[in-house]
C-alpha cells in the first residue's frame, strides 16, 4: 500500500516542462500586470517630456544630412530589401487567415484589426533576422556621427577612433568597443508577445501596445550612449528610472515608425539619429549643470559644430 501511495504521489507531481511553462507564464502575467498598472502613472510624464518627438527630429535631421548614409549604405540597402520581403510574405500568407480568426472578435473591423497585427509580427521577425545581423553596428556608427557633429567628440572617442579630416573636420574610424546587442531582451520579448494580441482592438489596443513596448524599446536606443558613458548596470537603471516617461515615449514613437510598411527599416536608422539628438541634449544639460556651459539654443541636440565624415563603409 505504501508503495502504491508513493507512486500516486509521484504521478501527481507536475513534470519539468509543466513547471517551467507555469513559471514563465506567471512571470509573463506579472510583467503584463505591472505594465498595465504603469500606464496611468507614466502617461502624463511621457507626454510632457516631448521625447516622442525625437524620432521625428531624427527623420528631419537625416534628410538634411544625407551623408550619414555614406558609410552604412550597403547595410541600409540590404536591410530594406529584407524588411520589404518579410512584410510582403507576411501579408500574402498570414493576413487573410488572421482576418478569419479576428472576425469572431472584431466582426466587420477584422480587416482593419489584422493590419497592425501582421505589421507587428513582421516587425518582430525583422528584428531577429535583420537587426541582430546587420543593423547594430550601422546604427551605432550613425549615433556616434551625430554626437561628434554636435560637438561631443570627446565622448565618442571613448568608444571609436576619430581621425582628422579635411578643413578641420572629423572622420569616423572603427569602433573600439564591442557592438551593443540589438536583440530583444528576455523581458522585452515576453512583453512583446504578451501584448501582441492588443492589436486586435483597433486604435486603442495598438496605442497601448506601442506604449507598453516603448518602455523596453526606449532605453535600448541609448545602449550606445550608456556604453560611451561607462555606466554599469546599476547606474544605467537609475538613469533610466529618473527619465522613465521620456524613454517610454521615445520607444513608443520609434516602434510605431518601425511598423510602417516598406520604410520601417529605414526608420530604424532615423530613430538612431533621433536617439543621438536626445543624448546630445541630455549631455548638454549635464555639462551645463556641471560647469556652466552654453545655454540651450532651441534646436534638438544643439547646433552642428563639427563637419563629420562617415569613413570606410567596412569600419562599423
Amino acid at each position: 500500500m505504501a508503495s502504491t501511495n508513493s507512486t500516486n504521489t509521484d504521478d501527481s507531481k507536475p513534470g519539468l516542462v509543466q513547471r517551467v511553462a507555469k513559471s514563465e507564464l506567471n512571470k509573463a502575467t506579472k510583467l503584463a500586470k505591472d505594465d498595465i498598472t504603469a500606464i496611468s502613472s507614466i502617461t502624463g510624464e511621457a507626454l510632457s517630456s516631448g521625447a516622442y518627438l525625437y524620432p521625428l527630429y531624427g527623420i528631419a535631421y537625416f534628410g538634411r544630412n544625407p551623408k550619414l548614409l555614406e558609410g552604412v549604405y550597403p547595410v541600409v540597402y540590404k536591410s530594406a530589401l529584407w524588411s520589404i520581403g518579410i512584410t510582403i510574405a507576411m501579408f500574402l500568407f498570414t493576413y487573410l487567415p488572421q482576418v478569419g480568426v479576428l472576425a469572431f472578435v472584431s466582426g466587420p473591423l477584422a480587416f482593419i484589426a489584422a493590419i497592425p497585427l501582421v505589421l507587428a509580427e513582421s516587425y518582430v521577425i525583422t528584428l531577429f533576422l535583420i537587426k541582430s545581423l546587420l543593423v547594430s553596428g550601422a546604427t551605432e556608427k550613425i549615433f556616434d556621427a551625430v554626437l561628434v557633429q554636435k560637438g561631443y567628440g570627446d565622448l565618442v572617442e571613448r568608444g571609436r577612433t576619430l581621425k582628422s579630416g579635411r578643413g578641420g573636420g572629423t572622420v569616423l574610424g572603427a569602433s573600439l568597443l564591442k557592438p551593443v546587442t540589438s536583440k530583444f531582451s528576455t523581458e522585452g520579448l515576453v512583453r512583446y508577445l504578451v501584448t501582441l494580441p492588443l492589436n486586435v482592438i483597433p486604435g486603442v489596443g495598438t496605442a497601448v501596445f506601442l506604449f507598453l513596448n516603448g518602455q523596453s524599446a526606449g532605453p535600448h536606443h541609448h545602449d550606445r550612449y550608456f556604453q560611451l558613458k561607462g555606466m554599469d548596470k546599476q547606474a544605467k537603471q537609475q538613469f533610466i528610472k529618473q527619465r522613465r516617461g521620456a524613454y517610454t515615449s521615445l520607444g513608443a514613437a520609434s516602434v510605431a515608425l518601425s511598423l510602417v510598411p516598406v520604410v520601417g527599416t529605414l526608420f530604424s536608422f532615423t530613430s538612431a539619429v533621433g536617439a543621438a539628438l536626445f543624448a546630445a541634449d541630455l549631455e548638454k544639460k549635464e555639462r551645463r549643470g556641471r560647469n556652466g556651459g552654453e545655454p540651450t539654443d532651441g534646436e534638438a541636440g544643439g547646433k552642428d559644430k563639427v563637419e563629420v565624415g562617415m569613413g570606410n563603409k567596412d569600419e562599423l
